[in-house]
């Protein structure tokens, strides 16, 4: 049987460090448009990556997942100082990502929105569910590094460093962090998420985390084991102590979900990708963007 791929991309991901990367330094003045007026800036590096990943890693299957609203998110929900911290959005991105989703649409590529959940548990969801059913790799395209919580021996990450692009496997991440992919979500509780306002275990930092966790498994055991904790760690103790709570929420928000339940009776042949290079072609004249798509230049 032919190997089939499975990619997953965290949409906003992409599309917003796309807009940054072109955007600075400029006014919105400055930023591309089409003769229309609409912004093209971030649209011409999603398109450009999203056929590059498509043609470079023999993509059969395909999902691009969103985000809900901020404030409808089951954990903004729970934890109203979850993400609070992070700006608004800029108009030019916001108009591009209304853009983008309608032009998906045309070209029949699979967007997925599950309210109340995030991308990142559309995506637990759906990787959790190909690697179950089938024998098949997927690949999560991010540079959110919550996801390497998802990673097995089918289930890798493509992370963008340095102008170059990484295959982030299972066996890369034992190897750098010397625990299971399973346990990272563990020094998460304890490191916490500056940028989604995770507050993990003051005092706590990235010398102590991972070590901690290496040795204690999770944070359940490590709590378990706090009277009579390894001298090496002594002067955590206190701050642990005083910590618990804070990393238990910590957890449980960092914690990416698995098993919606919309996916339960989901076919997985519903993300197989049929694009027509038609559609293609037309979307990019719309958008008076050039590029190439399986090596056939279109716009």
């Amino acid at each position: 049987m032919t190997q089939q791929n499975l990619l997953l991309i965290d949409g906003f991901n992409l599309l917003s460090r796309g807009y940054f990367a072109t955007a600075y330094n400029k006014s919105e003045d400055q930023l591309t448009k089409t003769s229309d007026g609409l912004y093209t800036n971030a649209l011409r590096v999603f398109f450009q990556k999203l056929f590059n990943l498509i043609d470079g890693h023999g993509v059969s299957h395909l999902a691009i997942a969103w985000d809900v609203k901020r404030e409808e998110t089951s954990r903004r929900v729970k934890y109203d100082f979850y993400k609070a911290s992070r700006n608004e959005l800029p108009a030019p991105l916001i108009q591009q990502y209304e853009t983008l989703t309608k032009i998906l649409d045309q070209m029949g590529i699979n967007q997925l929105v599950v309210p109340p959940h995030e991308a990142d548990d559309v995506i637990g969801s759906l990787s959790t569910k190909w690697t179950s059913e089938t024998e098949d790799n997927c690949l999560i395209y991010s540079n959110d590094k919550d996801l390497l919580q998802l990673l097995n021996k089918q289930t890798s990450q493509i992370i963008a460093q340095k102008r170059q692009e990484t295959v982030y496997t299972i066996d890369h991440f034992r190897e750098e962090y010397g625990i299971d992919s399973s346990q990272w979500v563990d020094v998460k509780a304890l490191l916490g998420d500056a940028s989604d306002n995770i507050p993990g275990c003051p005092g706590v930092g990235v010398k102590s985390a991972l070590p901690l966790i290496q040795q204690y498994v999770n944070v359940e055991q490590l709590f378990e084991q706090l009277d009579g904790l390894d001298p090496k760690f002594n002067r955590y103790k206190k701050k642990l102590t005083e910590g618990k709570e804070s990393v238990f929420i910590s957890k449980e928000l960092a914690t990416i979900e698995r098993g919606i339940p919309v996916f339960d009776t989901f076919d997985l042949n519903d993300l197989k990708l049929a694009i027509e290079h038609e559609h293609v072609a037309d979307a990019m004249k719309a958008l008076e963007l050039r590029m190439k798509y399986q090596g056939v230049q279109v716009g």
